[in-house]
């Protein structure tokens, strides 16, 4: 009776453990393509009305300060013109940036195929982040 105890408990653990390994070793989602960026982990969570086109982190400058630079190619893939929220996430540096894409204009919007480049610029971040989520989000209209 006791092994079969431990048989039930140690079961879904393990279970458990294979589901997590799994997703986390899981590549970007079918609408994020050509991700050039040598974090570990980068988890998505992109709207269906987008696609991500190129993804590319750098360090570099922005203005005077050292930064962590991400860019960004945006597409409207429905056939509605919408606006976008864009944040990215640095979860092991409890760090977050965001951009409304586009960021201005009579309406505001990105029309249907329209592809925008974001740039996100971490300002005074000198080092890669090994664990990245990135969050795209279509705006209601």
């Amino acid at each position: 009776m006791k092994r079969m105890q431990k048989v039930s408990l140690t079961l879904p653990v393990l279970l458990s453990i294979l589901v997590l390994v799994g997703c986390a070793s899981m590549g970007p989602p079918g609408n994020v393509k050509n991700v050039t960026c040598n974090a570990k982990t980068i988890a998505w969570d992109v709207a269906k009305e987008a696609e991500i086109s190129n993804f590319a982190c750098s360090l570099g400058k922005f203005g005077i300060d050292p930064s962590l630079i991400f860019t960004m190619d945006l597409t409207n893939v429905t056939d509605k013109a919408l606006r976008y929220r864009v944040n990215v996430f640095l979860e092991d540096m409890d760090k977050a940036a965001g951009h409304l894409v586009p960021r201005k204009g009579k309406p505001p919007v990105l029309e249907p195929g329209q592809t925008a480049s974001v740039k996100i610029p971490f300002l005074k971040t000198e080092t890669l982040s090994d664990k990245i989520l990135v969050f795209v989000q279509a705006m209601a209209e």
